[in-house]
């Protein structure tokens, strides 16, 4: 956990994407998830954390289904929502927070 803590300790906001490779709206989310990242490179980090092989850190956040993506600002949760969204509801979730 505690890579885990430096990752979303930074200055820079993160988008994690707990996912599992069984899942099919994570499927959906994937590529959705990618082109965030670029287009809002620089201003947010993104992870993808398989919820399979980090039990850990998908019980400490409370992940219950996938996909879950959780948004970090200065190591403090500050948005999280389970399910597919489209890019640009997401794209305007962490602008607000940016």
């Amino acid at each position: 956990m505690s890579k885990f803590n430096e990752l979303i300790n930074g200055s820079t906001p993160v988008l994690v994407d707990f996912y599992a490779t069984w899942c099919g709206p994570c499927k959906q989310l994937s590529p959705i998830i990618e082109e965030v990242a670029i287009e809002l490179k620089g201003k947010v980090k993104v992870i993808k954390i398989d919820v399979d092989k980090n039990p850990a850190a998908s019980q400490v956040y409370q992940v219950r289904g996938v996909p879950t993506m959780i948004l970090f600002k200065s190591g403090k949760q500050v948005w999280k929502q389970s399910g597919v969204m489209p890019k640009e509801m997401l794209i305007g979730v962490i602008q607000q927070n940016l």
